[in-house]
């Protein structure tokens, strides 16, 4: 079995880097999404109340711009922490093939996201 990046950029007795960049902010990712989840709550009790549509429109708009937040936070965090440490590969050959996987993997998500 092959070692994985983290063990091959972290030196010998150092702490491993956080498994996903968004690890140290995770706290505040939960926080963020149980708020949306509130909204989204809010809007299916609007439904139920039988609320005015542009009322209930405006409050979508809301969750999605909150979900949007979110979503940059993470890709951002996807790239400084996950993109930027494949760079960290010492290997030449597995480092361009790291930094190409991870940065596919973020022009992907990008792309789900613009859908």
């Amino acid at each position: 079995m092959e070692p994985s990046l983290e063990t091959l950029t972290t030196p010998a007795g150092a702490d491993p880097a956080p498994p996903h960049g968004y690890t140290a902010n995770k706290e505040a990712y939960l926080r963020r999404l149980k708020r949306i989840e509130g909204q989204v709550r809010g809007i299916a009790r609007m439904v139920d109340e039988d609320k005015y549509c542009i009322d209930i429109l405006t409050q979508v708009a809301a969750a999605t711009k909150a979900l949007h937040a979110v979503s940059l936070g993470l890709v951002e965090e996807h790239i400084g922490h996950c993109v930027v440490g494949a760079a960290g590969e010492p290997d030449p050959a597995r480092r361009t093939e790291a930094i190409d996987a991870k940065v596919r993997e973020a022009t992907a998500a990008i792309g789900r996201l613009l859908r």
